[in-house]
């Protein structure tokens, strides 16, 4: 019974791929399959897209609209590594200044990582001179030999260094994969990619950051946590969070209780984090929904109130 069981998740998987990449194949700026769940059951797709928080109209384009490259304004720098590839070379994000990077984290078990590996390797012939891959395998079972061996049977052509829980913390933490981050020529992180996107979202970006013609046009947004969640703290707005009825005041001190008050469902993030990384979180949902009823409640309160202050 195990044994069927397991044989109809897969199909569930597979015909899920399929069905997934003939609805969004057209939108060159949405995701191709949602991502899988780092370290969980392998075999399950995680249903949740991560949309990005919106911080006024002019900072972030729609993620439907499939006609703009979006790359993040004023990007901070790429959390700096030197690590040995599979091979026993030495990788190192200093090394690759002057080219555009992508840094990609994988693993050898989950679906939507395989069906992009063929997308890595033709975009690394492509732009072989202008564009370095680095493949960060997050696989925390099979043996650096086992995902070498792996490598060399997909023949990627880039890279591959084994992954940890020190590097994914640096990086804001890999809540999915795969999860690929995209480096300008001067090592800054501009844009993030959670789950399977067609060739043509990273080619339009890759062009754009190389100075090449592209017939999109390049628009530009501030990082509220789509990128790294430690910039939640400047979002304005949260995914599923109703700020509606609140003055500014109280906006105001509500952010900054979302952004200092942990969640409890395990995720050790603060509250606003976890709505930015886990729109579908119920308990980080409910948190917020409560801080805005209390503050509510106290402005409608008789006497001074934190709206007044």
């Amino acid at each position: 019974m195990a044994v069927i069981a397991a044989l109809v998740a897969t199909a569930i998987i597979l015909v899920s791929v399929g069905a997934t990449r003939e609805r969004h194949a057209a939108a060159a700026n949405r995701p191709l399959q949602t991502s899988i769940t780092a370290k969980t059951a392998k075999s399950q797709a995680e249903q949740s897209p991560k949309d990005a928080s919106k911080d006024g109209a002019e900072d972030a384009a729609d993620d439907d609209d499939a006609s703009v490259i979006r790359l993040v304004r004023d990007p901070s720098p790429a959390p700096a590594f030197l690590l040995t590839d599979l091979d026993g070379k030495a990788i190192s994000t200093a090394a690759y200044h002057g080219k555009v990077v992508l840094i990609n984290f994988w693993a050898t078990w989950c679906p939507p990582c395989r069906e992009e590996i063929p997308e890595m390797i033709g975009l690394a012939d492509k732009f072989k001179d202008h564009l370095q891959i680095i493949g960060v395998s997050m696989d925390d079972e099979a043996t650096p030999s086992e995902v070498r061996d792996f490598a060399r049977n997909a023949k990627m052509n880039y890279p591959i260094v084994m992954g940890s829980d020190k590097l994914s913390e640096e990086y804001g933490g890999i809540p999915a994969l795969p999860t690929t981050f995209v480096l300008d020529t001067s090592g800054r992180v501009v844009q993030k990619h959670m789950g399977l996107y067609p060739e043509e979202v990273y080619d339009g970006e890759i062009r754009a950051l190389l100075g090449m013609h592209v017939d999109e046009p390049v628009q530009t947004f501030v990082d509220t946590g789509q990128i790294f969640l430690k910039n939640v703290a400047r979002a304005t707005e949260l995914p599923g969070v109703d700020f509606s009825g609140l003055a500014p005041g109280l906006k105001k001190i509500a952010l900054k209780r979302l952004n200092s008050e942990l969640c409890t469902c395990g995720c050790k993030m603060t509250i606003a984090q976890c709505r930015m990384n886990d729109p579908d979180c119920a308990t980080s949902k409910a948190l917020a929904a409560r801080i805005i009823r209390q503050l509510k409640a106290e402005a409608n309160a008789p006497g001074p109130t934190a709206q007044n202050r």
